[in-house]
């Protein structure tokens, strides 16, 4: 069971990062068409537009390149079985982040080809994103003092919420049903 999961998610894999070399090879040529036909003059390397979208494709090509690296299944050479899945692409968390920066990254390279430099702006969403991130859980529970999930998880009278059981089994006991015995509920 454990090697047909491990079949899934390295399918999944493969199918996601064919797709993410496809579309880092798309949006180049789509980006540099635009600028070439629509923008011709941010092609040239004396203007600052031509040096944001070269630097632009840093994080795009790193981070690409690291999906590809970390989500790609290893195989065994002689007998061809699969020895690793690699990462699940499809968790959240630091990947899921990844793929947002390239896929920000790209947006803002063919928009800034086909509408204009201030189609950059749109780049600041990443680093407000981050200070957002950075603010709900480590900011403002070490400034205000309150913890990063408690909003989430305290109820009004500051106990711990019940599991669906624990709370089925307290009902039953408060209308009196003769099946349960009085047990301080931890």
């Amino acid at each position: 069971m454990a090697n047909a999961s491990a079949k899934r998610v390295a399918s999944q894999n493969a199918a996601t990062i064919k797709s993410l070399r496809i579309g880092l090879i798309l949006v180049c040529v789509l980006s540099l068409l635009f600028r070439f036909l629509l923008r011709c003059g941010t092609l040239s390397p004396r203007r600052f537009s031509f040096w944001i979208y070269v630097f632009s494709m840093v994080p795009s090509v790193f981070l690409s390149q690291y999906l590809i690296r970390i989500g790609s299944p290893r195989h065994d050479p002689t007998t061809g079985t699969l020895i690793s899945a690699g990462e699940d692409l499809s968790r959240p968390g630091i990947i899921e982040w990844c793929f947002d920066v390239v896929y920000i990254t790209w947006v803002c390279q063919i928009g800034s080809g086909a509408f204009g430099q201030w189609f950059w702006w749109l780049y600041s969403i990443i680093p407000a994103y981050a200070m957002y991130k950075l603010w709900n859980s480590a900011l403002s529970p070490l400034l205000l003092g309150r913890s990063a999930s408690a909003d989430t998880t305290e109820e009004g009278d500051g106990k711990q919420p019940l599991s669906k059981r624990q709370e089925k089994l307290r009902k039953r006991g408060e209308r009196g049903d003769p099946r349960i015995r009085a047990q301080p509920l931890h």
